[in-house]
């Protein structure tokens, strides 16, 4: 008769990026389920609305995430803009799809890396991260900032990009596609990381909408989920589709994030193709009065901001509901019935970004 166990897995551990806590409950070498513990590092950020009015907020909106703080700061520059009904110009809306895709590319690289490292390829995880400070390269030139960025507003943007500069910036993603096909072949056909990743953590696509799940994890079930398609920021003025898998495992959520890299180059490459001339914001007259609640498409999926204000500069409410805060019941699915040795491999297909949930 099989004896249960209950091994502790995290906070701390080498393949973890960020804290999590796994009471894994096995028998043998399988494991029966897997209890998720949260709530190491709440930082309390959705009740400074209290002390920071509505133009400093997005300060603080960006320092939720470091992987994901364009998109975060954009995202409450659109609820803000849609109470107050603020004509924000095209040129910014082309330069910010133009940084949440540049920030795409730099967090699926550092997700690839990370996966590397879990499966001991110590040199893919750097020849990985090689390839990414090239991207955030870009970053630094256009924003003055690597990890924070301050330069989305209500309203628009702060700095401006050239268009000779969009079209060298599209030829460095040019000249780095080939380096980066390189790297994916090796996660795409190397059998070490098929017997790794191929048939481990199956989740359905009944199962992933069942559970809410976003982003990549929910489109490797073949659900073609992207809140792109809502056609915020200048989305609709590019050409693009959701990239999916069907096998809803770990390998099939690998290729996910691989072929958005592709797609997100390619989407650069058009927004550089065609920058609309004319302002880059747009005056804010007043305070909000309202509530509004909007769904942007992050790195690692879906994320949901809402706000309310009452007219002051304070804003009453702000909410937000992260990626990886819906992909956690996902994790705990999958788990099930998995060896303990796939355990750091399966958690890390889910991206998980910790200080993202709990803000």
């Amino acid at each position: 008769m099989s004896k249960r166990t209950i091994i502790p897995f995290g906070p701390q551990h080498p393949v973890l990026p960020e804290p999590i806590h796994l009471d894994l409950i096995v028998e043998d070498e399988k494991v029966v389920e897997a209890v998720p513990s949260i709530g190491f590092i709440h930082r309390g950020l959705e009740k400074l609305v209290d002390k920071r009015d509505f133009l400093d907020y997005v300060f603080v909106a960006e320092r939720i995430c470091g992987i994901c703080s364009f998109t975060h700061g954009m995202s409450y520059c659109i609820a803000v803009e849609e109470v107050m009904n603020l004509p924000v110009p095209e040129r910014a809306l082309a330069l910010r799809t133009f940084w949440a895709e540049i920030g795409r590319i730099h967090s699926h690289l550092l997700w690839l890396g990370l996966m590397a490292d879990a499966f001991g390829f110590e040199s893919l995880f750097m020849h990985t991260w090689r390839l990414r400070e090239k991207v955030l390269d870009i970053y630094e030139e256009t924003t003055g900032g690597r990890v924070i960025f301050n330069v989305c507003k209500p309203g628009g943007i702060r700095r401006d990009v050239t268009d000779e500069k969009m079209r060298d910036y599209a030829k460095v993603l040019n000249d780095l596609e080939p380096e980066i096909r390189e790297i994916n072949n090796v996660f795409m056909n190397d059998k070490t990381v098929h017997h790794r990743m191929c048939g481990v953590g199956v989740l359905s696509a009944a199962d992933a909408l069942k559970l809410g799940c976003v982003g990549p994890v929910l489109r490797a079930t073949g659900v073609a989920q992207d809140m792109r398609h809502l056609n915020y920021a200048w989305y609709s003025q590019v050409n693009w589709k959701p990239a999916t898998r069907t096998a809803g495992d770990c390998q099939a959520r690998c290729e996910v994030r691989i072929d958005e890299i592709y797609q997100a180059i390619d989407i650069v490459r058009q927004i550089a193709g065609k920058m609309p001339a004319g302002e880059i914001a747009c005056k804010v007259p007043g305070t909000p009065n309202g509530e509004y609640f909007v769904r942007t498409e992050q790195p690692r999926g879906e994320a949901v901001y809402y706000i309310k204000a009452n007219g002051a500069r304070n804003l009453v409410r702000f909410r937000i509901r992260t990626p990886t805060f819906a992909n956690i019941p996902a994790l705990v699915k999958a788990l099930q019935g998995c060896d303990l040795a796939d355990v750091p491999v399966l958690a890390l297909t889910i991206d998980p970004c910790i200080s993202c949930t709990e803000r």
